[in-house]
């Protein structure tokens, strides 16, 4: 995720203290219902599509911007399928708790490829074979495949140490 400069002039202020950020995870499947996963360019990780709501934009404006900036496709939401906090910490020792959106889309047009410097590969995955993913981003899937059409969250209590890996 590119950091938004609004992000940037507030750590100006904060340092590396914990900063509470909002975001949007796309979760695209292709006509063989196999998963579209982008690998980071800045730890090499396969991850689920995603990145920080702008100041003034709507997380669903966020999500289909998002997912053209870093793959090229054009999709449309179908549903929000997650609401759920993460905490994250990042190399340079920035500390956020992650609020993300989860959105199940389905592609309107475009072809699935690197699209900005943010990655270094977009592959779609079968749902049975995909490679090593984070807690967050499993739990993710899992709410946006399950027959629920609600948005599935963590009761009230959970911890992270609570879900299973």
């Amino acid at each position: 995720m590119a950091v938004p400069d609004y992000i940037v002039r507030m750590r100006e202020h904060i340092g590396h203290e914990l900063l509470w950020l909002a975001s949007v995870s796309a979760i695209v499947r292709n006509d063989e219902g196999e998963l579209l996963l982008g690998q980071r360019a800045d730890d090499g990780r396969w991850s689920i599509i995603s990145g920080f709501v702008e100041s003034g934009e709507q997380p669903a404006a966020a999500l289909v911007r998002e997912v053209r900036e870093e793959t090229g496709l054009v999709v449309t939401p179908i549903r929000m399928s997650s609401a759920v906090s993460h905490p994250h910490t990042y190399p340079n020792g920035d500390r956020c708790e992650i609020l993300n959106l989860g959105f199940l889309c389905r592609v309107v047009s475009g072809t699935a490829r690197v699209n900005d410097d943010e990655s270094i590969a977009v592959r779609w995955f079968p749902v049975d074979r995909l490679p090593e993913l984070t807690q967050h981003d499993l739990l993710v899937i899992a709410y946006a495949l399950r027959d629920n059409p609600s948005a599935g969250y963590l009761p009230p209590g959970t911890t992270w140490d609570d879900v299973p890996d």
